[in-house]
């Protein structure tokens, strides 16, 4: 199995698990202070991370570059908002409704590489991507 497959279902995973954690960390809190805190936490973690696995001596030649700063800070700021956004829905919905609409971000993301990278879809990928949009839509909408 290709090591980007195992990473990829590790983060499915996990993501699974931020919305559970999440949900049960929301009773009767206020769901912007509580996405502020996960926030803190994921940065002292993962600033852990990096200086465990000996990148944090990368970190100048990242910020010398504008072009890729600008872009990881743009990133940073898109999975906040992604984040706010997504413990407001938690906040208030089912779990089993707002986690299927959260990952029509595959069908957004695929149609944004189509525009910005000119990355092409064949005809069965277009098949799976509609798939994953209407089972998303779907699993929110139906009783």
């Amino acid at each position: 199995m290709d090591s980007w497959l195992i990473y990829a279902l590790l983060s499915a995973v996990s993501a699974a698990f931020v919305s559970i954690f999440g949900k049960i960390g929301l009773a009767g809190l206020d769901s912007g202070a509580a996405t502020a805190i996960r926030a803190a936490i994921m940065a002292v973690f993962l600033i852990g991370v990096a200086f465990v696995q000996g990148s944090a001596g990368n970190v100048p030649a990242i910020l010398a570059d504008k072009k890729a700063l600008l872009a990881i800070t743009l990133s940073g700021v898109a999975g906040a908002v992604s984040w706010l956004f997504y413990f407001m829905a938690l906040k208030t919905g089912d779990v089993a409704q707002v986690a299927p609409i959260d990952k029509l971000s595959v069908v957004f993301a695929v149609l944004l590489a189509v525009i910005f990278f000119h990355e092409s879809v064949s005809p069965a990928h277009a098949v799976a991507i509609a798939l994953i949009a209407a089972g998303g839509v779907m699993m929110a909408v139906l009783p």
